[in-house]
């Protein structure tokens, strides 16, 4: 079994602990530096990282980081109970919706950006989830990899799955 952990970069460790705990539900496990803490209460240990220098080292160049609302192919879904109501919360905290909700065969999808700019989905599954894919008879056209999160509106892990996936947002 392969282990996965998820660094998220903040710009204020209490701020991004107050988003990811208030938030999402999930709880400050330990402090292991002072701006840096692991949380816990998903499938798979969340460490986040502030005060990050501001230039970022990747060895054969450096990038500036920008705590601006920004693309990546890798990012989080959190798997929820109560879509509407989680995204309400998660926008009185500060998160930004980038489009409406979308409806899915699985569900519906949220894309949103915490405070600091990271982008993440928010994904409520309706009947079988993603099993409702595989049984319209489609295959995934890539073999990205996605990493889901599973929580509850307690913050309890209810779900958990790394799969082979295609994109379904459209």
């Amino acid at each position: 079994m392969v282990l996965v952990h998820a660094y998220i970069e903040v710009t204020e460790l209490p701020d991004g602990i107050k988003f990811y705990c208030d938030g999402l539900g999930l709880t400050l496990k330990r402090r292991l530096s002072p701006t840096w803490v692991e949380l816990a209460g998903a499938n798979l240990p969340i460490y986040l990282l502030a005060n990050r220098p501001t230039l970022a080292d990747l060895g054969s160049k450096q990038v500036v980081r920008s705590y601006e609302r920004h693309w990546t192919p890798v990012h989080l879904d959190f798997i929820v109970e109560d879509l509407d109501q989680m995204v309400a919360r998660l926008i009185s905290l500060g998160a930004s919706l980038d489009r409406d909700i979308k409806i899915r065969e699985y569900g519906s999808i949220a894309n949103m950006a915490d405070p600091f700019g990271n982008g993440f989905d928010l994904i409520e599954f309706t009947g079988p989830g993603y099993d409702a894919v595989s049984r319209q008879g489609k295959h995934p056209s890539s073999s990205t990899s996605t990493a889901s999160l599973a929580l509850s509106n307690t913050g309890s892990c209810v779900r958990a799955e790394i799969s082979g996936s295609r994109d379904l947002r459209g």
